[in-house]
């Protein structure tokens, strides 16, 4: 599990986009908005694509989404960090959505 300790999210770069990101999406969790009636307030900025699988797309707006707290513990494990079916499917359609290859991103996925 990522703490708030990696250097990653202590930076400036992070906190610019990360508030870039929250306010683009209104601070609502995308995931209420796209599955329940009432809009749940966001504070988490998620990466859709694992940064520490796809490094390259950590800086994207495009790979990142706010969440709540309660749905941020829905994408991924707690205990491993891995993503769970609800992140994985949210990552497919990210990647559906992009025309990306989903058979090597599969493959990355399963290193």
């Amino acid at each position: 599990m990522k703490t708030v300790t990696d250097p990653f999210y202590t930076s400036q770069r992070w906190r610019h986009l990360r508030e870039a990101v929250l306010r683009r999406d209104g601070y609502v969790c995308q995931i209420a908005k796209r599955t329940k009636l009432l809009p749940e307030p966001a504070g988490i900025v998620h990466h859709i694509f694992p940064r520490d699988i796809f490094p390259e797309y950590q800086w994207q707006p495009w790979n990142l989404i706010s969440v709540s707290v309660a749905a941020h513990n829905r994408l991924h494990d707690r205990n491993t960090d891995q993503l769970t079916e609800e992140g994985m499917a949210l990552l497919i359609r990210t990647a559906r959505k992009r025309g990306m290859d989903l058979n090597a991103i599969r493959e990355r996925l399963d290193r």
